[in-house]
């Protein structure tokens, strides 16, 4: 997908599908997002850093507006808003996204708000303000070029709830030190766009993953991180409806939004710190991890197609959560806490 109003590249963190589907995950390959929090304090995973979600108080309020009328009554901004997820159902969304500056460098801590709305005419949702993550890890468990240029180390996260399938109309407003400046984020959201990802409460597909014995020893047949992950001891067939899991899909190497890797970090941090009694599973996107010979049949079965993606996953086989896209070590760690909770570890 492309904005052309600047010209940004067509680079996307897409799978090889027919050109009718294609969207874009992020637009965080641009963005140089080593920089983006350096001026933030530390959270409790350690090396991560973070800043909290402003108050909704803090914005200006929707209350009896349209999505128009609030566009206009603000300053109107040149930044671009980028989802860095396209997967939306109705209820309470995870809604990550970048804010960049026309020149593709992204915008360093805002304060910003997500509003949505149904229609030009409807009632304005909002406001949704959004915190900032960060993507870091403790040293041990960074990979190979993990920070460096074209790396994503942060993104923003706000939560967002869909009361209906459909398209919606999104902005987002930022506060500046001289007011409020907003924008129209683009894509807008589509409620109900990809019913064939597998939803939480179903059964997960019980599909075969490849493992450490199946390739020799190999690791770099399954495995395009550098080291490759400690996640490729089990079969997810051999172990779902056994144990809880947590299938993580990412390609490391051949991301093009540039998180999967910084999230299979964090997969490794939170599995080594939280992990006893789940079993984790790295499955690679590609196969032979190459593009050009199409996505593995793993995330056929999901009904994925974009990535990174994470299903949380319960013994007894269903779908606890899922995550699309970018997520941190405080989140996940808390979302794995509660998958042990939840089946008696």
């Amino acid at each position: 997908m492309i904005l052309p109003m600047i010209g940004l590249p067509t680079r996307t963190a897409v799978l090889p599908i027919p050109p009718k589907q294609l969207f874009f995950l992020a637009l965080l390959a641009f963005a140089g997002l080593g920089m983006l929090i350096s001026g933030c304090g530390s959270s409790e995973s350690g090396d991560e850093v973070a800043r909290g979600a402003p108050s909704a108080s803090d914005f200006p309020s929707a209350e009896g507006k349209t999505i128009e009328e609030l566009l206009n009554d603000q300053t109107p901004s040149d930044k671009v808003v980028s989802p860095a997820a396209v997967v939306f159902e109705p209820g309470e969304n995870r809604y990550p996204f970048g804010v960049f500056n026309v020149d593709r460098s992204q915008v360093q801590d805002a304060d910003v708000a997500i509003y949505v709305a149904k229609s030009p005419q409807a009632p304005v949702e909002g406001p949704m303000p959004a915190e900032v993550v960060s993507l870091e890890t403790k040293p041990a468990y960074r990979s190979k070029g993990a920070g460096g240029p074209g790396e994503a180390n942060s993104f923003y996260l706000s939560h967002v709830k869909f009361d209906r399938n459909g398209p919606w109309l999104a902005i987002a407003i930022l506060k500046t030190a001289d007011g409020f400046e907003a924008a129209r984020v683009t894509p807008s959201p589509v409620v109900g766009q990809y019913p064939d990802v597998a939803q939480v409460g179903q059964q997960a597909p019980k599909v075969s993953t490849p493992t450490a014995e199946d390739v020799g020893g190999d690791l770099s047949k399954i495995d395009t991180r550098q080291p490759p992950s400690s996640m490729h001891d089990d079969d997810f067939k051999d172990v779902v409806g056994k144990k809880p899991v947590v299938l993580i899909f990412a390609t490391p190497a051949l991301c093009q939004s540039r998180v999967c890797g910084p999230v299979v970090d964090v997969a490794e941090q939170v599995k080594d710190e939280v992990g006893d009694g789940v079993v984790f599973i790295h499955n690679e996107v590609y196969n032979e991890n190459d593009p050009s010979k199409g996505i593995r049949p793993q995330l056929t079965a999901f009904g994925l197609q974009t990535e990174p993606w994470i299903f949380l996953i319960n013994k007894d086989g269903t779908i606890e959560k899922r995550i699309e896209g970018a997520v941190g070590v405080d989140e996940l760690k808390s979302d794995v806490e509660q998958l042990k909770k939840k089946n008696g570890l």
